[in-house]
């Protein structure tokens, strides 16, 4: 059972509901879903996910396959089947194949070793409390991936993190398919 009350746009505390009529544009239900609906609850949680989302779209350079794919990664590494429903299906929309899917979520070898080395990065850091091997951060540097690249994947590592430890926190009911 959910601890924490879902919410509408009209029940929505004031500061959420343009956020919350915003992201109901992504959504595949057509309404908020429950891991949103939840955030609403406290306009601080709702605003901090929302605001990292906004960053990441304005000011990302990795582009929406590769974030997806990162978000992927994390969220897999941590371990809830929200999380990784939902990223998996950013990732289906934003281009990966199913193998690759299953790859990225898995901690394998997806077909591109620059790819490979920044997801397996990522991974770590979210399987690690953030903490990653030097030869990881080497490997991820060798594939042509830069400091400012290695920084930015960590805004989706942020992302997958902070979303998965409230679903896990707030015991959010499930309301996307669980990805296989």
């Amino acid at each position: 059972m959910s601890r924490i009350p879902t919410h509408t746009v009209d029940d929505a505390p004031h500061a959420c509901r343009g956020l919350l009529e915003h992201v109901i544009q992504f959504s595949p239900t057509g309404r908020p879903l429950n891991v949103h609906a939840q955030m609403a609850h406290s306009p601080a949680v709702f605003i901090s996910y929302t605001s990292l989302r906004t960053a990441t779209a304005e000011h990302g350079t990795l582009g929406p396959q590769l974030s997806a794919g990162l978000m992927l990664a994390a969220g897999s590494a941590v371990g809830n089947d929200y999380v990784v429903g939902i990223t998996s299906r950013l990732a289906q929309l934003a281009g990966w194949t199913d193998e690759q899917i299953a790859a990225l979520r898995a901690g394998s070898a997806t077909g591109d070793d620059k790819i490979d080395a920044i997801a397996g990065l990522v991974r770590e850091a979210a399987a690690n409390r953030g903490k990653v091997a030097d030869a990881t951060w080497s490997k991820a540097l060798d594939a042509g991936w830069s400091d400012e690249q290695l920084a930015e994947a960590f805004a989706y590592l942020g992302l997958a993190v902070f979303t998965a430890f409230f679903l896990n926190y707030a015991e959010t009911e499930l309301d996307v398919p669980v990805a296989v």
